[in-house]
């Protein structure tokens, strides 16, 4: 049987004196309590309690494991409670992953943000290192993390934090040397700046968007940053998030390509645990969030 089950109601009966008593404090018959009582005399190996036709006393090792069982059940109790009640409140640590280029861009904003915000949680925020596995995060001890693609995967909850623009660019010195683009099939002639995680290109918006597959591929790199330094040197045209192209693109230094297309958002997906019991910092973590990049939106590009 569960030792703490049998300690249970071995203490009940230490305090009452009787396993009648211990019986009907425990919602138990006085049978069950006696046989707890015994069982835990038999994994010990000691007797514990002097039975009698009217009345049960404690041996001296009885007395002695009875404070010792007290003491360890007001333990787990109070163990149980703070856990409990830290769940229930937005405190304590959290650890929250995402892509290095996520990470860098507004959401590194956010989260700083956040943690001003929230002193009582200590955010642990790391970038890069993710698994293709969905729930791999999980395993590694982070509460969140985030993604930009759609995910289909029960064994962990999704929540849409945001929309991430992006834009199609190229610098004018590019453009001077190889003109414009005139229709999206035209991108297979021209340099390409490549996310190595993003070869296919999605241009326009609804049944008019067209997927170009990437072949000419004159730069490519695992950051939206180089890519956007190598299209300022005038390297080729990028797909880049607007947020990060955003100061290039009011500048000048970047040019917008097919404006009248556009290119779709990308979703921000934040990543935990399933079931529904979720802790109160994750709560009020997504919570903030979601208002945050509402309350900050890219600003629209005029030239």
């Amino acid at each position: 049987m569960d030792r703490l089950l049998l300690m249970r109601s071995f203490v009940t009966v230490a305090n009452v004196g009787s396993f009648s008593g211990a019986a009907k404090l425990l919602s138990s018959s006085g049978s069950l309590v006696s046989r707890h009582v015994a069982e835990l005399e038999r994994q010990i190996g000691v007797r514990l309690v002097n039975r009698t036709a009217r009345s049960v006393s404690l041996t001296e090792p009885g007395l002695r494991y009875a404070e010792f069982s007290a003491r360890i059940l007001e333990e787990i109790e109070a163990e149980d409670s703070t856990i409990a009640q830290r769940h229930d409140r937005a405190e304590g640590s959290l650890s929250i992953i995402c892509p290095k280029w996520i990470g860098s861009l507004d959401l590194g904003d956010a989260i700083a943000a956040f943690s001003a915000a929230h002193p009582k949680i200590v955010v642990r925020f790391e970038l890069g290192g993710m698994s293709d596995r969905t729930y791999d995060f999980l395993d590694s001890g982070f509460d969140v993390a985030f993604h930009t693609r759609d995910l289909r995967d029960s064994s962990v909850r999704l929540k849409k934090v945001s929309s991430l623009p992006f834009v199609l660019c190229a610098s004018e010195e590019y453009l001077q040397r190889h003109g414009t683009l005139g229709h999206p099939n035209d991108i297979a002639a021209r340099d390409c700046l490549v996310h190595v995680n993003d070869p296919v290109w999605r241009i326009g918006h609804g049944h008019a968007s067209t997927l170009h597959k990437i072949r000419n591929v004159a730069f490519s790199s695992n950051s939206y940053i180089a890519l956007q330094k190598a299209a300022v040197h005038g390297r080729g045209i990028a797909l880049l998030p607007q947020r990060s192209a955003y100061d290039d693109l009011v500048s000048g230094a970047l040019q917008v390509l097919l404006p009248e297309l556009a290119v779709p958002d990308r979703p921000l997906y934040a990543i935990y645990g399933p079931g529904q019991d979720t802790p109160r910092k994750v709560t009020v973590f997504l919570d903030f969030l979601t208002q945050w990049f509402s309350s900050n939106p890219i600003a629209a590009i005029t030239r």
